[in-house]
């Protein structure tokens, strides 16, 4: 199966257990991995037989945005549940990183991959 990918989709949103991050947006970072059949596409060369990934990054950016997550687990899981129910894909990987969240790390965070 082909891929059709998106890397370092960065996001202001609520995420977070501590009552700072409760108040303050932080950054995210969203890899997208998705499972998409692009032979029309690439025989038509048509963007509507293709996997547009612009609107699968404005859906996810606008989610994200509005959402309140505690944990990066929850809000990559409702990330993949939107990709899969919203999108013509197969299977998606949603790799989701916190910049900055452990002294010492260049991030911290999750990478499911979902049917």
């Amino acid at each position: 199966m082909d891929k059709v990918f998106i890397n370092n989709l960065e996001v202001e949103g609520i995420i977070g257990i501590f009552q700072w991050e409760r108040e303050v947006r932080q950054l995210v970072s969203i890899d997208i991995e998705m499972d998409f059949n692009n032979k029309k596409a690439a025989k038509s060369d048509q963007i509507e037989d293709a996997l547009n990934y612009k609107l699968v990054g404005k859906r996810v950016t606008a989610y994200v945005q509005k959402s309140r997550f505690k944990l990066v687990e929850a809000l990559a899981e409702n990330i993949s549940k939107i990709i899969l129910k919203e999108f013509p894909v197969s299977k998606v990987k949603v790799t989701l990183r916190k910049p900055g969240a452990m002294r010492g790390s260049d991030s911290v965070g999750i990478s499911i991959i979902r049917p």
